[in-house]
């Protein structure tokens, strides 16, 4: 996305080729962006805001959250028009956080009648905006600073926890200043952004999959190499740590503004924890997998204050806890978040994913483990954030 609007060309290598990534490429090219065909290494070159244009048919957002919602910014920004869609799972999602600060700073935003899309966004001259966010959300926050940059005015967010900032780490790779204070996050007007190459590193939510695996299996060390590790997104880390697991970070270096290393993980003996409401912004996506691990731990677990996970892909408090029981886990369903007793007993039976990658593959994780026999009813969704998933679990396993 920064590169398509930057002044100049930026070369992107190690890109994931996803279903996530795919809807946000057709995105851009629907706007007129130059953006290549997917591959190990493109060169994007940006075209300033003049040159982009609404298109006349929605653009399918597939099942990418981050592509809507930092797209509607990004059209809001450019003074453009577009209507965005999206499969079932995503026109079911809460868009009127995004509609709500981009109306306050002078776009005109209609969502669907249950609040989620199609969503059609019509930008023009913005104003500045101070926003108070309900929600510590990336999105929330990334699609107001790109409309506050690329419109030219000021913007500040306030967040009730700290949120991932990989949005304005990039924005100040590519020269934008991004100042911070007390939790605010502020971006001054008349910004320029200019052109920058990048590595992208490993997602720090993909490879908790394979960690995960490590500690649990009986023997061996797993080693997933070139992940970033962003303190926003290392939690589920965190977390491991204070279960008893046995990792460490090593080769740790910068890359492109972001810390990047290897993540070594090796069989531990796991005790339930209780996770705090302040934890979950920098381990929502890995909840699910905490819970599989959970199931395997000596004690109790606890998660509170992640009602959050009711409006992902699918709603993944309920998914988790019915398919934990279903398999013979013992596992509490509350309100914002879940309680579980872990045993070594083994797990059996049928996954229901609802199509969520996530829930996919966090069950995929117990299905390895020797005595468990788990079937996911539909593997086929990881395509969303990632495709190799499968073959990368039976080489580790096999």
């Amino acid at each position: 996305m920064l590169a398509a609007v930057a002044r100049g060309k930026s070369r992107i290598s190690g890109a994931l080729d996803s279903a996530d990534v795919r809807s946000t490429a057709l995105a851009l090219r629907a706007l007129g962006a130059g953006i290549p065909a997917l591959g190990p290494q493109v060169v994007v070159t940006g075209r300033p805001t003049r040159f982009l244009s609404g298109p006349a048919d929605p653009i399918d957002c597939g099942n990418s959250g981050t592509t809507a919602r930092l797209m509607a910014g990004i059209v809001a920004g450019a003074g453009l028009a577009a209507t965005f869609e999206g499969d079932a799972s995503l026109s079911r999602r809460p868009m009127r956080r995004i509609a709500e600060p981009l109306r306050a700073m002078g776009a005109r935003v209609t969502l669907a009648a249950n609040g989620g899309l199609p969503m059609s966004v019509a930008g023009g001259p913005l104003r500045e905006v101070i926003w108070r966010s309900a929600v510590a959300s990336a999105q929330v926050k990334s699609a107001v600073l790109l409309a506050a940059v690329l419109g030219g005015v000021e913007a500040a967010v306030h967040e009730p926890h700290r949120s991932r900032d990989h949005t304005e780490r990039m924005l100040r790779a590519r020269g934008v200043d991004v100042l911070e204070e007390g939790g605010v996050i502020r971006v001054p007007a008349a910004q320029v952004l200019l052109p920058a190459d990048a590595v992208i590193p490993g997602d720090p939510s993909s490879a908790a999959f394979f960690v995960a695996l490590g500690v649990l299996a009986d023997s061996g060390e797993i080693a997933v190499r070139d992940v970033c590790l962003n303190d926003t997104r290392t939690g589920f880390f965190r977390l491991l740590r204070r279960m008893g697991a046995d990792l460490e970070f090593v080769d740790v270096r910068d890359e492109g503004g972001e810390p990047v290393g290897t993540i070594l993980a090796r069989p531990s003996a796991l005790t339930g924890v209780t996770v705090e409401e302040d934890e979950v912004p920098s381990l929502i996506d890995e909840l699910p997998l905490f819970a599989c691990l959970a199931a395997r731990s000596d004690g109790s677990s606890e998660v509170r204050g992640a009602a959050e996970l009711r409006v992902k892909e699918s709603d993944r408090i309920r998914l988790v806890v019915d398919n934990l029981q279903r398999i013979g886990s013992d596992a509490e369903e509350l309100e914002d978040g879940f309680r579980i007793t872990g045993s070594r007993k083994a797990l059996r039976g049928a996954v229901v994913t609802g199509g969520d990658h996530r829930i996919a593959m966090s069950f995929a994780v117990l299905g390895a483990l020797a005595g468990n026999q788990l079937a996911i009813d539909d593997p086929g969704c990881v395509q969303v954030s990632f495709p190799q998933f499968w073959t990368e679990l039976a080489r580790l396993t096999s």
